[in-house]
C-alpha cells in the first residue's frame, strides 16, 4: 500500500488482496489476458475504459464498428475502482450510522455501542465493487466485438497504433 493506505494497482494488482479484489482484477485486468491481435484498420480506437470509453466502444460496436479499446490499468476507469463506486459506499454507510444517531427522533431505540466499523465497510466496498465489475469486464467486451488492448503502448506488431492512423486521423481514415 502507499502511503495514505489506498488501493495501489500495478499492472493488474490490487491491494489489500482479498477474494474482492481478486475478483475485481480478474474481471477489469485478468492476468490471464492476451491482448488480440490487431485487426488491419479501426473505425475508433479509444484510449481509456472509464465510462466514457466504456459507452463509446459498446455504442461503436453495437453499430458495426470495429473498436480497438486501449487500457493501461483497470476497465471502469476511476468511477469503478477509486471514485463512484467507492465512494457511494462510504457515504451510505456513513449515513446509516447518522441514521442510528437520529433514531429516537422516530421512535426507534438504537442499541447501545453502534458504529461504524471501518475495515466492514471496507470490505463491504471492494464485494460491491467486485460484483459490478462485471459489467466492465473485459471479457465482456471482448464479447461484444471489441479489442481489448491491455497495458502500455508496446511492440507496434502487438498494439492498433500501427493500423489506428492510416490516412489522416482527423479525416477518419
Amino acid at each position: 500500500m502507499n502511503e495514505r493506505q489506498e488501493p495501489v494497482h500495478a499492472m493488474g494488482r490490487v491491494l489489500p488482496e482479498d477474494r474482492y479484489n481478486e475478483e475485481l482484477v480478474a474481471n477489469v485486468h485478468p492476468p490471464d489476458w492476451r491482448n488480440p491481435e490487431p485487426a488491419e484498420g479501426y473505425h475508433l480506437v479509444v484510449l481509456g475504459a472509464g465510462t466514457a470509453g466504456l459507452v463509446t466502444a459498446a455504442g461503436a460496436a453495437g453499430i458495426g464498428a470495429r473498436v480497438a479499446l486501449v487500457e493501461r490499468h483497470l476497465l471502469g476507469g476511476d468511477c469503478l475502482n477509486v471514485g463512484c463506486v467507492p465512494s457511494k459506499c462510504l457515504i451510505r454507510s456513513s449515513r446509516a450510522v447518522f441514521d442510528m444517531k437520529e433514531a429516537d427522533r422516530y421512535g426507534v431505540n438504537a442499541p447501545a455501542g453502534y458504529g461504524a466499523d471501518f475495515p466492514g465497510v471496507m470490505e463491504r466496498m471492494r464485494r460491491l465493487r467486485a460484483h459490478i465489475s462485471g459489467h466492465d469486464s473485459v471479457r465482456r467486451f471482448a464479447s461484444l466485438g471489441v479489442d481489448v488492448f491491455l497495458g502500455r503502448r508496446g511492440s507496434p506488431a502487438r498494439t492498433p497504433w500501427r493500423w489506428a492512423g492510416r490516412g489522416s486521423a482527423s479525416r477518419g481514415r
